[in-house]
């Protein structure tokens, strides 16, 4: 039946989002480690880092054009083990040249599979006609606190990084490749489809702009905190050295909980009143990091950023597959390359204007840019409504 076959497709696209959240958690919580291994001296690591969100980028906007002859399923089928077995050949190496390729590799698959698997999202939220994007990405957040988890033990029982990451990888890319038979497609079924026959209509960028302005502004907002929550904390608020790794858990356990009953605001509220809290929240979390008196306000202010910024990626994402319903793949893919210049941009720019004035000062410029997104929530909404996308309402199913 068509039911039970967009169900198993849910249940199988939330367990993708879960492994690639282990994944990335185990790549970006050991780069100490990863530095240490291959000997890559401090003035290199940004460059091996930045390489991976750009080949992401370039893999994303080619997934788009894969797509069109593959489909989503096929593409997210085979990228996840290839993130996985790119993540153990991190592990394995010992040259920087080793390190290079695998990261290069890393970077290819991810963007790959962040496009294909938030284009399967979007088409079984479709379906389903009301939100159920926050629970994929609630999905992921709790695989990066397992991810993260795994890595805090390699660390502490100083296994080598081939050794912390091989029984991860014999585990989930089995997993991946039998759920990976599940994975559907929303457009598959009758009526899933709005606005027109797939592939369908083009892209107007002008339309799509405001969503790549908000996923831009998340990701600085969400780079911040994951780079500079325990320097902040350490530096800045004076604290020691093991309470300055707490506010980044905080973060993503708050960010997993707002995704975890944020599709429910959304059905109630309406996509672009969640989108318009969720920012004035996250901007307000920022202020208070930057007026923050000491560690224990600090970390709480960090908490508050967690709800207020779990939602806005998520709705993107949705928000373009309703402006573009029937092209809504290419949308994805397009507006997914603004993730990573989000990442690139973030951290680079706090980290340079921390110097340059102050970090308490750095704070306060993701906290302007997302609540800039304030102005873009009506491309949550009624902009949708008006471009094709309607409002949200059962159409092929209506299960949990």
């Amino acid at each position: 039946m068509t039911d039970a076959r967009l169900r198993r497709g849910r249940g199988s696209l939330a367990v993708s989002f879960f492994v690639q959240g282990v994944t990335f958690a185990l790549l970006v919580t050991r780069i100490p480690a990863i530095q240490d291994r291959y000997g890559i001296s401090d003035a290199l690591l940004p460059a091996f880092l930045a390489a991976v969100p750009v080949l992401a980028g370039v893999a994303s906007v080619t997934t788009e054009k894969v797509v069109a002859r593959v489909g989503p399923v096929v593409v997210l089928r085979w990228a996840q083990p290839f993130v996985l077995l790119a993540l153990l050949a991190v592990g394995a190496g010992t040259e920087l040249w080793e390190a290079a390729v695998a990261l290069g590799l890393f970077g290819i698959a991810v963007g790959a599979l962040d496009a294909s698997m938030n284009m399967l999202g979007v088409s079984l939220q479709r379906a389903y006609g009301r939100s159920i994007m926050l629970g994929f990405h609630a999905s992921y957040s709790l695989g990066g606190i397992v991810g993260a988890s795994l890595a805090w033990a390699g660390a502490h029982w100083h296994l080598s990084l081939f050794t912390s990451y091989l029984p991860v990888v014999v585990v989930l890319v089995p997993l991946a490749l039998v759920g990976s038979r599940w994975y559907a497609a929303g457009g598959d079924a009758p009526g899933a489809e709005e606005g027109g026959e797939k592939g369908s209509g083009g892209i107007a960028f002008k339309l799509l702009l405001p969503l790549c302005l908000v996923m831009t502004f998340a990701y600085i907002g969400d780079s911040t905190v994951a780079n500079w929550s325990a320097k902040y904390l350490q530096d800045v608020l004076h604290s020691s050295e093991e309470l300055a790794t707490v506010p980044y858990n905080a973060y993503m356990v708050t960010t997993l909980l707002g995704r975890a009953v944020g599709d429910f605001g959304v059905r109630r509220l309406g996509a672009a009143a969640v989108v318009r809290g969720g920012a004035v929240l996250a901007a307000l979390g920022f202020g208070l990091v930057a007026v923050a008196p000491g560690a224990w306000a600090g970390i709480a202010a960090f908490t508050l950023l967690g709800l207020g910024l779990s939602v806005l990626v998520p709705q993107t994402f949705a928000a373009a597959g309703r402006l573009f319903p029937g092209n809504s793949d290419a949308a994805v893919a397009r507006l997914n390359v603004f993730n990573y210049v989000g990442f690139l941009v973030g951290s680079p720019l706090v980290g340079a204007l921390g110097d340059a004035w102050s970090y308490r000062g750095a704070m306060l410029v993701p906290m302007v840019l997302v609540l800039v997104t304030v102005v873009y929530a009506t491309s949550f909404g009624s902009r949708a409504a008006r471009y094709g996308g309607g409002h949200e309402r059962p159409r092929t199913v209506d299960v949990g």
